[in-house]
């Protein structure tokens, strides 16, 4: 790009890093002490992607900024190892299919081949996070296997046992039945997929009544078989409608309200309206009879608080053992409790009436059997009509199999009885983009639900909870601690995990009965929501780490955390959560949610699709500045971000400007002692009293911005600076640069230094790399930009702003107003009018203005609205003048042409008419001035290249010197 190889200035600025161990450097302690930053941990058992590297990106940024400011920054790296995402990897290249057949394969070689798999992609994992400048101590991880890691997480376990908020129940939870375990409402929440479902209607025959039937409407028909009651509110109004059928008449009950809806397109008589509350012990013939030798109530009609007139009838099928409501209602009213469905699944085998169907679907799926349901429904003339439903329905956002909601036995924790506290909590939460905060989030918040807690699964933090083998007994321990049970057990616990921690026995306190453990694991997402404790062994080491009463070290809470936006309901929940059900105060105080990075058709990103972007492509080509840039600028966090390959190659470009002005600066620094700028007051000349103006308050806003976390802001008023340091300062103040006069040309470039010095600490936590490669090419004083102080406290002019801003502005319209005449720039004109300008502008403001337009004066008139008017007479000496501009511009173009610099001198061979030979006598010195020419020839054979100049094309040679 340019002359430019962005990638390979990277990779020497990296190697420069190593070398002198820069990041290290920076961790050393700082004045303001320690600014706390927790990093989510992410599974090595997977390729880092595109999306990695926008996370990382914004989180190095404040890390950067804050360290440069003055505050220590731990970056304590993390790894997250256990859970289903890992055991299902280890499954498919195991060939296994079920948690019978890894229990066949072996529980202990299962879990070794689980912890060799989580470091399979470690390597890439490291170099991707070095390679993007994202610094973190990668030496000294916490890892979430780890015998210490486990033992704070038991610790915690312990507390939450002590306050009563961890304990046994029977309750309907989300289950996957491919994984054979239960999942928290956090995680159900990360897997709901748009799908269309059959939706049926279905008819209960009231008992005893010929030709009257309940009308209730399910999305579920695979629960069907284990209905054993129907719902209906209370206060709602029901109605008897008679419909007209082939064999006579149909009366239906349902919802007065939904009748219009349900019996569309129906002729029909209401013959009677009724509350639901007399509805209620109305008996109703089984649609399959699978339950009825089974104990408790069943086949009657109750009242429920759940049921709506939303949608469907307004009676609400029941089948106990598969819905929460469904669930509460069975144990209120003593209903029949038993399973129909297998935990993976598939149907039981169930005997009744309809036993050929019951044999049709034994041991399949439910949800592949629904047609042969339904067929069967409306073969027996109980379905009443079907159509397909689009809702949103949740599947495991593991393995992607439809989740069921099933009755089962789980460990859950009290996460309702602290409600309250946790609310309270996200009040001191400084969340980016705000809207989170009570959004989805805070919605979260004010629904959540008890924490489904355990697992029955084998690679995780095994539950810390032995219950005696007595059933008299009961007795249950939680343990605190590893060396709790090792005192208990007299065994050494090397590795707590399955299945050698199952083996752990010990004597009941109570009966002596053996003390054996439950066979569940724990939740993952507790293993990273317990990291702020867990990564310190807390509170077995470093507690004054956590417990911070003023020392010189705290890393609790965080100061700033940041991940994407499906972390609301997975990382940053679980964060909250744990240190709330401790008891403490929120363990975040900032947190950026990102939006997720889609193509740049607005999809998603999929292997299948085709459309997922290689980081590394990415940074081969542009550099890992540019697609942090990228990301920086293309958004705010929160939005989602369409990634354009086309879009990050323009993005790009500013580094060219960039460089260009920093090699442009150096190029004229070689020639002369340039020394530091020391004081604004020393500074004459307006346009630098401009651009230092301008620096001084980028320093001050971009601070500000970072401070509250406003990164695009920030970034994008950056990039308008630099285009303004390069079209506007450079440019108007290349003669002074150029000029032989070292009390004009030194300075601009002291100015000029003293900018770019700032520039690249200010860029620093944005473009970590090219910031450095700019405050290393004999700018700043120490060995690395980002080892400086962010700048602050830098003198800012506003007069000097609003008089330069007028100066443009009249630039702008000048410029406008010459293309309405059609004059190009080229062209001197005698005189510009300005109308309407009511700042004072001294003579140097008006000679820059006056040199931008190309005029040979300006005349500022305040009254009237603002205008530009042109003296637009051409005299035969401003023609000649316009000439000499092109002939200039094309010598200069020329060289540029042979990769000259300013310092290769030239002579200049012409074929010239007479009037480009008047022109040259004229202006000769200033022609060779500005094409840096020693002389210039004329000849009438020259072939080699073309010059436009007063509307001729000349033959012109250049002959470097």
């Amino acid at each position: 790009m340019s002359g430019f190889n962005l990638p390979k200035i990277e990779e020497e600025i990296l190697e420069m890093w190593k070398k002198d161990r820069v990041f290290q450097k920076s961790l050393k302690d700082k004045p303001k002490g320690d600014f706390v930053f927790y990093e989510g941990p992410p599974t090595a058992n997977g390729r880092p992607g595109i999306h990695h590297v926008l996370s990382r990106a914004y989180k190095d940024i404040i890390l950067r900024f804050r360290t440069m400011q003055g505050y220590r920054v731990i970056r304590k790296a993390g790894w997250d190892t256990h859970g289903l995402p890992v055991e299902l990897e280890v499954e498919k290249k195991l060939g296994l299919k079920n948690k019978k057949e890894i229990e066949e394969y072996g529980i202990d070689k299962f879990n070794e081949k689980c912890k060799e798999s989580v470091w399979e992609y470690k390597k890439e994992w490291e170099r991707l996070t070095e390679r993007i400048a994202f610094w973190l101590d990668l030496e000294d991880p916490y890892i979430t296997y780890n015998r210490d890691y486990i033992e704070t997480l038991w610790w915690i376990i312990k507390q939450w046992a002590e306050k009563g908020l961890l304990y046994e129940g029977h309750k309907v939870v989300p289950h996957c039945p491919r994984c054979g375990t239960a999942l928290s409402s956090h995680e159900v929440a990360q897997g709901y997929k748009k799908v269309e479902d059959n939706s049926i209607y279905v008819k209960f025959k009231v008992e005893g009544k010929d030709n009257v039937y309940i009308l209730a409407w399910t999305t579920t028909p695979w629960t069907l078989p284990g209905n054993v009651a129907l719902a209906v509110g209370g206060d709602i109004d029901y109605v008897k409608a008679k419909v007209k059928t082939e064999a006579g008449y149909e009366v239906y009950i349902l919802a007065k309200d939904l009748a219009a809806k349900v019996l569309d397109n129906i002729e029909y008589n209401i013959v009677e309206t009724v509350k639901g509350s007399e509805l209620a012990g109305l008996r109703y013939e089984p649609l399959y009879d699978v339950l009825k030798d089974e104990e408790g109530e069943k086949y009657v009609v109750l009242e429920a608080d759940f049921v709506s007139i939303e949608d469907g009838t307004g009676i609400v099928h029941t089948a106990v053992m598969y819905g929460d409501d469904d669930y509460r209602l069975g144990m209120e009213k003593g209903l029949v409790k038993a399973h129909t469905v297998n935990e993976d699944g598939t149907f039981k085998d169930l005997k009744g009436a309809e036993q050929e169907l019951f044999d049709r679907i034994k041991g399949k799926f439910v949800k592949d059997v629904e047609e042969d349901i339904i067929e069967n429904l409306k073969v027996r003339n109980l379905l009443f009509k079907d159509e397909k439903y689009e809702h949103d329905y949740p599947f495991c956002w593991r393995c992607s199999t439809p989740l069921l909601y099933y009755a089962k036995h789980s460990w859950f924790v009290k996460v309702t009885e602290v409600q309250d506290k946790l609310l309270e909590n996200n009040e001191q939460i400084n969340w980016y983009p705000q809207h989170i905060k009570y959004g989805r989030f805070g919605e979260w918040l004010k629904d959540i639900k008890d924490w489904a807690f355990s697992r029955e699964r084998y690679w995780g933090t095994p539950l810390p909870v032995w219950k005696c083998s007595s059933a008299e007994c009961g007795n249950v321990y939680v343990a605190g601690s590893i060396k709790e049970v090792e005192e208990k057990s007299g065994q050494k616990i090397e590795d707590p995990h399955r299945p050698y921690i199952d083996e752990v026995v010990f004597d009941c306190e109570k009966c002596g009965a053996d003390m054996k453990r439950v066979k569940d694991v724990v939740d993952v997402w507790f293993d990273s929501g317990a990291m702020p404790y867990a990564q310190y062994h807390y509170p077995f080491e470093n507690k004054e780490l956590i417990d911070y009463e003023g020392g010189a070290l705290r890393q609790f809470p965080a100061d700033y955390i940041c991940e994407a936006i499906d972390q609301t309901r997975g990382w940053f929940y679980t964060l909250l959560a744990v240190s709330t059900l401790l008891g403490r105060q929120a363990p975040y105080k900032n947190v950026i949610c990102l939006g997720h990075i889609l193509d740049k058709n607005g999809q998603k990103m999929s292997k299948s699709k085709g459309n997922v972007v290689n980081p590394w492509e990415m940074i081969e080509k542009y550099g890992s500045d540019a697609v942090r840039w990228y990301f920086y600028t293309l958004s705010s966090p929160g939005d989602p971000k369409k990634f354009d390959e086309e879009g990050l190659r323009e993005s790009s470009r500013i580094f060219i400007t960039l460089l260009n002005v920093v090699n442009f600066y150096l190029m004229f620094a070689d020639e002369v002692e340039v020394g530091d700028l020391t004081s604004y007051d020393e500074v004459e000349n307006v346009l630098d009293k401009w651009v230092l103006s301008k620096v001084s308050h980028l320093a001050e806003d971009t601070c500000r911005r970072l401070e509250n976390y406003d990164i695009t802001g920030a970034a994008r008023r950056i990039g308008d600076f630099i285009m303004d340091l390069s079209t506007w300062y450079v440019r108007r103040s290349r003669d002074r640069f150029k000029s032989d006069d070292d009390s004009v040309k030194i300075p601009a470039l002291k100015t000029l230094k003293y900018v770019l010095v700032n520039l690249a600490k200010i860029i620093a936590p944005f473009t970590p790399f090219t910031a450095d490669y700019i405050y290393t090419q004999k700018l700043g004083q120490k060995s690395s930009v980002h080892l400086s102080d962010y700048p602050v406290g830098l003198r800012f002019d506003k007069d000097v702003i609003e008089k330069t801003d007028t100066v443009r502005r009249i630039v702008e319209a000048g410029l406008a107003a010459r293309m309405d005449v059609k004059i190009a720039v080229r062209q001197p004109l005698n005189k510009a009018v300005v109308y309407g300008v009511k700042v004072e502008l001294s003579e140097e403001y008006l000679d820059v203005a006056a040199d931008e337009l190309n005029v040979k004066s300006i005349e500022i008139k305040p009254e009237g609205e603002f205008k530009v008017e042109l003296d637009t007479e051409i005299t035969p000496d401003l023609k000649k003048e316009g000439i000499k501009r092109e002939f200039v511009r094309g010598v200069n173009s020329l060289r540029k042409k042979m990769n000259l610099t300013i310092k290769d001198k030239i002579n200049i061979v012409v074929d010239a008419d007479e009037t480009l030979k008047e022109v040259i006598a004229d202006f000769k010195d200033q022609i060779k001035k500005e094409t840096i020419s020693e002389d210039i020839i004329f000849e009438e054979t020259v072939e080699e290249g073309e010059v436009k100049a007063g509307g001729r094309v000349y033959r012109v040679k250049i002959i470097k010197l």
